[in-house]
């Protein structure tokens, strides 16, 4: 599992010029099962991506067709972790 930590690297008034291909691009990944919880920071300084994929490379593979990734307008950190323990309702994150 990979949380995907994406800073804004440009203006909201730039990034609000993607932001309906980036939920596109968002949309196309729940639909293929690959994202499970996303949402913008407070404050807005980006978003947060948690991801079930199970390797790093197509991982990273996905990451390149997002907008912002695309035109250059956000940072993507990414780090790699097991869940361990969750509430009752995530049990399933768990392998």
């Amino acid at each position: 599992m990979f949380i995907i930590n994406v800073s804004y690297k440009v203006s909201l008034k730039t990034i609000d010029q993607y932001i309906a291909n980036h939920i596109k691009f968002l949309d196309e990944q729940y639909d293929l099962g690959n994202f499970i919880v996303s949402g913008r920071k407070v404050p807005r300084t980006g978003g947060v991506i948690l991801s079930n994929i199970s390797d790093k490379k197509g991982l990273l593979e996905i990451i390149e067709k997002d907008p912002f990734k695309i035109h250059d307008l956000a940072d993507y950190n990414i780090t790699e972790f097991i869940p361990s323990k969750t509430s009752e309702g995530l049990k399933f994150l768990i392998s």
